[in-house]
Parts: structure tokens; sequence; C-alpha cells
């Protein structure tokens, strides 16, 4: 089937949705939405107030359906993915800092070179390749200084190179280890088994991309999970086995962490005060519990100071 459909300007782009069913409070308020965001974009938004397509009516929206509760989910998710990323990259951090640090305790400066760490020689091959790369292309100070002044090994050492690692990089090295006992020194410290925190690693990358992106997160539907914990026993019942694939159990894993990676941050007070202003009937639509504020990881709210000045 060829594709026909017309382009619309944002005029007719209102009329389309006021057709549909959908109502405004302020339509030029709408026009000066849909100037600067466009409309496929805030359709993933408006899906959750449509009542599915028919044959006689496609995509028709639910009676009472509000174009500025829309856009009121629409901020909603900005705000929640600039906290996303706020948290990211401090376990990002961590973790490529637990990386370099017991392989180099181990195995020395260069550790990474050697494919018998690595579980895989294909695996290791390619993660070594996308390494080079990121080196070759690098502007950075530290990378610069070694090429120029090293010629053996040609590569410089991996507390170096971590810091040029994407988090989807280094979860590959993480779950490519083949000790496993480097892997659990790599976690331990992190209060979870090495498992959990390496498949953690990989669904934050996921997490992170869609972030970056400016891609929607708050009801997305995960393909890449994260594994849920079962020790420390007591976190296991604040995780949604029922539910498992929505962000919630992200949003949750992060805050366990960070009470390791920088126990004075108020990243979870936060939080707790974005979910406090979500539109109406968000939370089970990310997965939260009916009964997470019960959960002892939620009742205690990090005060208010300047313990966290570069984040807050």
């Amino acid at each position: 089937m060829k594709y026909s459909k017309p382009p619309l300007a944002v005029a007719d782009q209102i009329a389309l949705l006021k057709q549909r069913g959908m109502a405004f409070s302020d339509e030029a308020a709408a026009g000066q939405a849909l100037t600067h965001i466009n409309y496929y974009r805030l359709r993933a938004y408006w899906l959750p107030f449509e009542d599915g397509p028919s044959e006689q009516e496609p995509h028709t929206f639910r009676p009472g359906a509000l174009f500025e509760e829309v856009l009121a989910h629409y901020a909603f998710d900005q705000r929640l993915k600039l906290l996303l990323l706020d948290a990211i990259e401090r376990v990002e951090i961590s973790l490529r800092t637990r990386w370099a640090h017991e392989l180099s305790l181990r195995y020395g400066s260069h550790a990474y070179l050697d494919g018998n760490l690595f579980a895989r020689a294909d695996r290791h091959a390619k993660c070594l390749q996308s390494l080079k790369d990121e080196v070759a292309r690098s502007h950075e100070t530290f990378i610069k200084h070694y090429l120029n002044t090293y010629t053996d090994p040609v590569l410089p050492p991996i507390w170096a190179v971590c810091e040029v690692l994407t988090l989807g990089q280094l979860s590959q090295w993480l779950d490519n280890l083949k000790r496993r006992s480097d892997r659990r020194a790599i976690a331990q410290v992190l209060g979870f088994d090495e498992v959990v925190v390496c498949a953690f690693a990989h669904h934050l990358a996921t997490v992170r991309n869609l972030c970056a992106h400016h891609s929607r997160v708050w009801n997305r539907k995960f393909t890449i999970r994260m594994k849920l914990p079962r020790h420390p026993g007591h976190v296991t019942p604040w995780f949604n086995a029922q539910d498992d694939h929505k962000v919630y159990n992200t949003l949750l894993m992060l805050v366990l962490l960070l009470e390791c990676v920088c126990p004075n941050s108020s990243w979870k007070s936060r939080l707790i005060r974005l979910i406090a202003q979500m539109p109406t009937g968000t939370t089970e639509a990310m997965g939260f519990p009916a009964d997470w504020r019960d959960f002892p990881v939620w009742a205690t709210e990090h005060k208010d100071s300047d313990d966290d000045p570069i984040h807050d």
C-alpha cells in the first residue's frame, strides 16, 4: 500500500485532533506547542487518551480528553528523564571506576587487552575494536597525551580508556568477564549480586539512550529488562515482579545504588517530589505498586541541603 497521508499545517493538526474528540482550553497555546513539538512526538503522549482505532472512527479520543493534559504528561516525562540522566551518570561513573580499579589491581594497567580474562573471544574482539574506535576519535587531553608519549602498548591504560567507554560498551565488557570473582569484586561495593549489577548495566544503557534521545520513558514497556534482585532479601518485596518491564523498578534500583554511590544525595527526595506533581493516574502506568509508599525505602527522604551541590 502506498503512503498517501498529506502534511498538515498546525491549524489543521488542531482541527484534526478536535475532529477526533480532543478538547482544548487554549488553542493559541496549543498552536505554540505544536509549532515547536512535533505532532508525531506528542502522539505517543496522547495514546493513553485514545479509545482505540476502529473502521468507522480511527484514533478517536475518550470523552474528556484534554490537550493540556497531554502536555502535562509530556512535561512530566521531560523532568523524569532529566532526573534519570542525573542518577545514571553517577552509576555509570561508579561502574567505570569499579571495572578499571579491580581489573588493574588484579591484572595490571592494560588488563582489558588480555583475552584470557573474557569468556568469549569474539565478543572481546568486538569490544576491543569499539574501544579502539572511541580512542581514535577522542579529543580528550589524557588520551592525546598517552598516544603522543607512549608506543607500547598502543592503547592507554584501563583507567584512562574507561573514561571514553559508552555505558553500552561498558556493560558488554562487564558481561563478558570470564571469572565470577572479577565480576563480584566490581559489584560487591554496590550491595548487589554481580549478575544483577551486570544485567542492570545493560538495561540502564537502554534507558540512558532513550533519555538522551528525548524518547518517551514514563510509561514505556522496556524490552531489555533488569534482573530483579533476590539479595539482600529485605529489598525483594519492594520491586514489582508482576509489572517488571516498567520504569518503577529502574527508579527503585537507582535509589538503592545511589545510597552506596553517593549516600548524601537528595536525588530520592527530588524524585518523590516529582512523582507528587505527576498527572493523575501515571504511577500505575509507570509500574508503581499501589502500596509503594509503605515500603521503607520510600519512607525517609533526604533533607534539602547543600550536600549535593553539583546535581541539585
